[in-house]
């Protein structure tokens, strides 16, 4: 049975070179593994079953490489991912971790730090589409401030909004076939980040002058530790077209963001995640890659990476086949049928019309009968954990 949820690279599972390669550094403690090499990333991940690699500019490139290093470099991975299957679905690049993003990097007060954000940022660009993303990711992980008096928000979302403006029309200007994702997250690494959710993302977008090109990468840990339900994100995202990408992991409420593996963390709020990007519930399915935005714990060596790795992936084939039991459950499919009403129902489509205004208002409903009905849901839910808990739909 365990093969059954053995991935292959039709699940379109891919992470990033940032994930399996990270060597467990935190706040508090230094690597507990080795760096390693992004091509022996990149055939350790198809061995096991992976669609793709993603990366930031600098998880390749050295920072300071020079243009005959950087293109021996892409050169090499190229090849790798050539002789592996693999391909690079998405890029992104990194303005976060040099010191010259303290302040940040789109929105930062020097214009200094503002130019030379486009700058690499465009270079970034053009590395992903050599490589053959089709999808550009930002997250502005230093887009924010402790000390608010440094610039009013507005400004800071001007300046975010001209950078964004600026590098679609640089992607238009070199035909690129490529789209951006926004990723929101509340705080961390600075104290307040600016655009911190989803829906702040989604409503930025709609300001912009080439909005039909710039969607957003929903991540799991970031909603989730601020309290909020990451499936009605989801939703909120794929009802306006916008799911992009998304970024799937494991998150505790109210704490740092852990990407942990994923479906470690709140099963049920990932069963009700993959039910929705698999449609099993009726909806339109995602298509895009499901991409792992996590990390293995700080205790495990290199072969627990891989576990961790294969964790992600599995979990998600369970999850899937679960919901996939549940929707199909004829308990639930009652549950959760809409009741039909023949002199109702037409006057709720079809929006406003004066005869339908007319014929609402003339309508008579017994409120305290209505009110009195039950709603089984306390059943409904039971019928869910039943599933997670592997009780029924086997």
């Amino acid at each position: 049975m365990s093969a059954n949820f053995d991935p292959v690279p039709a699940d379109l599972f891919t992470f990033g070179l940032w994930t399996v390669g990270n060597p467990g550094r935190d706040p508090f403690g230094d690597a507990v593994r080795p760096v390693l090499d992004p091509n022996y990333l990149v055939r350790k991940l198809a061995a096991i079953g992976a669609h793709g690699v993603n990366l930031h500019d600098n998880d390749l490139v050295p920072f300071h490489a020079t243009a005959s290093e950087r293109d021996r470099i892409v050169r090499e991975f190229q090849q790798t991912l050539k002789n592996t299957g693999m391909c690079v679905p998405m890029a992104t690049t990194n303005l976060f971790s040099h010191p010259i993003w303290k302040d940040g990097a789109f929105t930062a007060n020097d214009p200094q730090v503002r130019a030379f954000a486009l700058q690499k940022t465009m270079r970034a660009i053009d590395l992903g589409v050599e490589l053959g993303a089709k999808i550009f990711v930002f997250w502005g992980g230093r887009e924010g401030s402790e000390a608010d008096a440094c610039r009013d928000p507005r400004t800071a979302w001007q300046r975010m909004r001209d950078a964004m403006d600026f590098l679609c029309g640089y992607v238009r200007d070199q035909r690129y076939d490529l789209r951006f994702a926004l990723e929101a997250k509340p705080n961390e690494p600075r104290g307040d980040l600016y655009l911190p959710t989803t829906g702040h993302m989604l409503h930025f977008i709609s300001t912009l002058q080439h909005h039909e090109m710039v969607g957003v990468n929903p991540e799991v840990a970031h909603e989730v530790m601020a309290g909020l339900s990451f499936p009605h994100n989801v939703a909120q995202a794929m009802a306006c077209n916008k799911l992009f990408h998304i970024d799937l992991n494991g998150q505790k409420i109210g704490r740092y963001d852990q990407d942990l593996r994923f479906g470690s963390e709140d099963q049920k709020g990932a069963l009700l995640l993959v039910r929705l990007l698999e449609g099993t519930l009726g909806g339109e399915r995602y298509t895009g890659p499901r991409h792992f935005d996590a990390h293995a714990y700080r205790s495990e060596d290199e072969a627990g990476v891989w576990e961790f790795a294969k964790g992600c992936m599995r979990t998600y084939k369970i999850l899937a086949q679960k919901a996939a039991a549940f929707d199909a459950d004829p308990e639930v499919k009652a549950l959760i049928a809409e009741p039909k009403d023949a002199q109702i129902d037409p006057l709720l489509q079809g929006g406003y019309s004066k005869e339908r205004a007319s014929k609402l208002l003339a309508l008579k409903i017994d409120v305290d009968a209505v009110a009195k009905r039950g709603l089984q849901y306390e059943r409904l839910d039971q019928l869910m954990v039943e599933h997670l808990l592997g009780v029924r739909g086997q």
